[in-house]
């Protein structure tokens, strides 16, 4: 194998010959009954434009329940590999992907597989990031699908008001600081007194908790105008709130759809027969962002954000779960825990679990 000389570990040790991961082994979108943690699978072996990652943080996303259930590919047959997103350092790599990329080097990545000790990479998509930490980790989805989607299709200018759901949330607090950068005012819901004071502290102009109080009634209070913008991440009746708050001409951008994904079909009951008359009396929109279909714009606006994270323009805040029940978020076997502590809605930023190097790996 023309790789063959690339497969020591930057520590100059061998690289395990089996690993855990986490695998779809039941479509389901109760993610404990739909994954299964394999102990004693194969480290994958990295083709000629590959990199191999060791993970050291791996993210997770609401949608992860939507992929268990098969709901992005509906011809897809179990077992699969589940995880979107991971950041690590390479530990062996092909040949022409050695041209680009060194053993030792941090990078970060999108691709399925990332709930897994070791995950191979195609290295033409592979971001290289200064270090290894989690905060670069919530830019890949959750921070990208904000700056491209307000971009792309929010029409944002200063003085607009926005609305963001959720906005405590992994995409929720970009969507805040973006739309402040671009000086809106910003309303955010969220379900917390803390989540409210972290909301503060990022730029929110009016944090509003939708535990203690009644959402419709604070916008139509505040805003008789309605708002301009929303990013709208948690449907159902949060949707049905959002589009009756919307202004004159006013968009609102579905990022997803939160509050069904755990149910059969995957959707919360909306008022849609309403839909057609409220936004023609209001001249308004309602338009979906789907990151996949955005890919011609991924690295400019990853470029973009980095840049931001490293002159501090930018706060990216990670839930490695120190404060659920059982505490920090380590090894793959916490990712279940992750997903409950999400659809629990405890979570203020990106949830992330840590991945320590494991001493006793078998070699």
């Amino acid at each position: 194998m023309s790789y063959a000389r690339h497969f020591l570990d930057f520590q100059g040790s061998s690289i395990a010959k089996f690993m855990q991961k986490l695998v779809v082994t039941q479509l389901s979108p109760n993610f404990r009954e739909a994954i299964t943690l394999l102990r004693d699978s194969p480290v994958p072996l990295p083709g000629d434009g590959d990199l191999l990652v060791r993970n050291r943080f791996v993210g997770v996303n609401a949608s992860d329940i939507n992929f268990s259930a098969g709901r992005y590919n509906t011809s897809v047959k179990v077992p699969f590999d589940a995880g979107f997103e991971g950041i690590g350092e390479v530990v062996a790599l092909g040949l022409t992907a050695s041209a680009k990329y060194t053993i030792g080097q941090a990078v970060a990545y999108v691709t399925p597989g990332s709930f897994a000790e070791y995950t191979v990479v195609p290295a033409k998509i592979a971001i290289p990031v200064p270090s290894v930490k989690p905060e670069y980790l919530t830019l890949l989805i959750s921070g990208t699908t904000a700056y491209i989607s307000l971009k792309e299709l929010g029409e944002l200018s200063e003085g607009k008001k926005v609305l963001v759901t959720a906005a405590a949330g992994g995409t929720g607090q970009f969507a805040v600081q973006l739309a402040k950068k671009a000086k809106c005012h910003v309303i955010g819901t969220c379900s917390s007194t803390e989540k409210s004071v972290f909301l503060k502290s990022i730029g929110c102009d009016l944090p509003i908790n939708y535990k203690s109080e009644n959402v419709g009634a604070v916008l139509k209070r505040e805003y008789p105008e309605g708002v301009d913008v929303v990013y709208e991440s948690v449907g159902g009746e949060m949707f049905d709130l959002a589009v009756n708050a919307l202004a004159i001409k006013g968009r609102l951008i579905i990022i997803g759809f939160i509050s069904g994904y755990q149910t059969p079909t995957g959707l919360s009951p909306i008022k849609a027969g309403t839909l057609p008359s409220k936004l023609l009396k209001k001249s308004a929109s309602v338009k979906g962002f789907f990151l996949n279909h955005y890919f011609s714009e991924y690295q400019k606006a990853m470029d973009h954000l980095l840049k931001m994270y490293e002159s501090q323009e930018l706060v990216c805040e990670v839930d490695l779960g120190d404060l659920s029940p059982e505490g920090k978020f380590t090894g793959l076997e916490s990712v279940f825990r992750a997903v409950d502590y999400m659809y629990m809605g405890k979570n203020t930023g990106k949830i992330v679990v840590e991945l320590p190097h494991s001493v006793n790996s078998k070699l």
